[in-house]
């Protein structure tokens, strides 16, 4: 008896954590039109800002995604204390309200910071990998394969679709990529 509520038990705990894990499909979904919104609102495209977010959170499933909303692994300037696991962790990474704080502080250094800022002057909304490789040659990622990881997962998942002019109708109703 007591081996067969183990069981159960373990069973259920694996069911209730994979159903809080994000699939690329269901991240997408939640923060398209937060993606689309930004772009519009700063020129970065809504593929980058998904694209770097999926890659550098998991998909929202990272400890900082989870418990900071950081989607970015953007570091801050206090320190932030949260629980992981019944552990005390402290960070100087940043928090944020929410994950559209995160997309829109993301955003912000890609369009103010000095070294990445000339690249919203000189590429538009739709050139997605000329942003991917500038971001990495300015400096956001010290792997040389970054720019490589970023735009696999925007063409897997087509997300270039979302950087599409604002009057067309179809860039709701993408049909997201299957993995």
């Amino acid at each position: 008896m007591k081996k067969l509520l183990l069981v159960l038990l373990l069973a259920t705990s694996c069911l209730l954590a994979s159903a809080q894990k994000n699939t690329p499909q269901s991240y997408i979904e939640q923060f398209k039109d937060d993606a689309i919104r930004i772009m519009h609102e700063t020129g970065v495209p809504a593929s980058i800002v998904l694209g770097v977010a999926m890659h550098e959170s998991g998909c929202g499933n990272s400890a900082l995604a989870q418990h900071l909303n950081n989607q970015f692994g953007v570091k801050g300037n206090t320190h932030i204390v949260y629980y992981r696991r019944k552990k005390m962790v402290h960070t100087a990474y940043k928090r944020y309200e929410s994950v559209y704080d995160s997309f829109q502080d993301f955003a912000r250094i890609m369009t103010e910071r000095t070294e990445f800022s000339g690249m919203s002057l000189q590429l538009t909304h739709f050139d997605y990998t000329g942003w991917a490789h500038g971001i990495q040659k300015h400096g956001y990622a010290s792997d040389h394969k970054w720019s490589g990881y970023v735009l696999g997962i925007i063409k897997k998942y087509q997300l270039y679709l979302f950087d599409e002019n604002p009057g067309d109708q179809t860039r709701g109703q993408v049909q997201l990529a299957k993995n």
